[in-house]
């Protein structure tokens, strides 16, 4: 099975893109628990708020696998909250560094920060999606993962992930 995973900083276009390859590709899509958390705790998220995001994004991502045949489509994984886990705090706990390196996908889809912002009361790094841009891009490539990088808009952004996606397809 090839897990294929969607990443990059904020209003990216990772949900409604990973949508997509899910129809595209007829594959289960993992969605991203953090979204649903944040919104339900309605409160700024502290350090602590990490363990219970990450066994949440593990307990998404596991539902999704056991459901996909060849192949599984993640809308984030736990580099991403290793990633804001660093950014925000300084650290992340090492054990959520280690599920990520032991859970990592095939592929990661690295999207650009070159479609507008989209405010919608969670997210809050609009003036910042470059930075992360480099934050996200800087930790796959220390944790040696491959990625391709994707931007466009949405239809150059589809077609690109679907030739990435094919082309890490076993023959």
């Amino acid at each position: 099975m090839i897990k294929i995973v969607l990443t990059g900083s904020e209003s990216t276009g990772k949900t409604e893109l990973a949508m997509r390859l899910g129809r595209h590709f007829a594959a289960p899509v993992a969605e991203e628990f953090v979204r649903a958390y944040a919104a339900q705790r309605n409160a700024k998220l502290d350090f602590g708020d990490h363990g219970p995001i990450a066994k949440g994004q593990m307990a998404v991502e596991d539902d999704a696998i056991a459901r996909a045949g060849d192949l599984v489509i993640l809308d984030t994984d736990l580099v991403s909250t290793v990633v804001y886990c660093e950014h925000y705090f300084g650290r992340a706990p090492a054990w959520i560094e280690a599920e990520a390196r032991a859970r990592a996908g095939q592929l990661y889809v690295l999207l650009a920060p070159d479609i507008p912002w989209q405010p919608d009361g969670i997210r809050d790094r609009g003036d910042e999606r470059d930075e992360m841009h480099h934050l996200f891009r800087r930790k796959l490539e220390v944790m040696g993962l491959r990625f391709v990088e994707i931007g466009g808009d949405g239809e150059e952004r589809l077609a690109a992930a679907i030739r990435a996606i094919e082309a890490a397809a076993p023959a």
